[in-house]
């Protein structure tokens, strides 16, 4: 009953499901720290979504081999799960492994920079959060006085490409972008652009904003942003 329950919060209510997700660490004899009973003494993955960056434990189909790094399919259709059998839980950072830890950046990396069109919309819509304070002041490195260059440079031409906003911008928009995620990912901060905040901090006094450019973006651009050559790889399909 608990694995159940634990699949209903994933998909019930509307809430955002990830289709597809990276293996972060694979665990074939269990993780003895896991907070999850079922996954003290069992074989577990752990996986962070392309679409929302979900941190989630899988259990794998018996027999199936699994690399870190890997991209697999974790959507609803359970016939396209050829590796894994069941997404058990979301997680936090905070139950992700030492190894997973530090595989994490480089992952969001990867796929941060397979969902261009998604970021450098991001570039384009980004608004204030008040009146003296502009999201784009949450990625890392990125001052008022860059802010104003992307303000002013998006208004003479919406950004194109990554390559666009270095050129016009001088920062790495991957770098800046990856980096943040990461940050979210661990939690702790007054402002979400992309994660949505864990639940423990939405259940304080004082909630954490979450400004979900993501659901944002997707509405607007549509959710399937990869690129042609990915997209027929059947990576993770059946």
């Amino acid at each position: 009953m608990q694995q159940r329950r634990a699949r209903r919060r994933r998909k019930g209510g509307g809430r955002p499901y990830e289709e597809y997700a990276y293996v972060l660490d694979y665990l074939p004899m269990g993780n003895p720290t896991d907070r999850h009973p079922w996954h003290r003494n069992k074989p577990v993955i752990q996986l962070v979504g392309e679409d929302y960056f979900i941190l989630m434990e899988a259990s794998p189909r018996h027999g199936a081999q699994l690399e870190v790094g890997e991209r697999v399919y974790v959507g609803p259709v359970a016939e396209m799960r050829d590796k894994v059998f069941r997404v058990e839980a979301d997680i936090e950072y905070d139950d992700l492994t030492g190894f997973a830890k530090e595989t994490l950046p480089s992952i969001i990396e990867q796929i941060v920079k397979k969902k261009e069109p998604v970021f450098v919309e991001f570039f384009n819509i980004a608004g204030p959060i008040t009146l003296r304070f502009h999201s784009l002041e949450l990625l890392p490195g990125v001052g008022k006085k860059t802010v104003m260059k992307i303000i002013e440079a998006r208004e003479r031409e919406p950004f194109k490409s990554y390559e666009d906003i270095r050129n016009q911008v001088h920062i790495d928009p991957v770098k800046v972008i990856s980096e943040r995620i990461v940050e979210e990912l661990k939690g702790g901060q007054k402002y979400y652009l992309f994660v949505k905040p864990p639940r423990r901090e939405l259940e304080q006094p004082v909630k954490p904003l979450f400004l979900n450019y993501l659901g944002t973006i997707y509405a607007k651009l549509g959710r399937q942003l990869l690129g042609a050559e990915e997209a027929s790889s059947g990576e993770g399909a059946a």
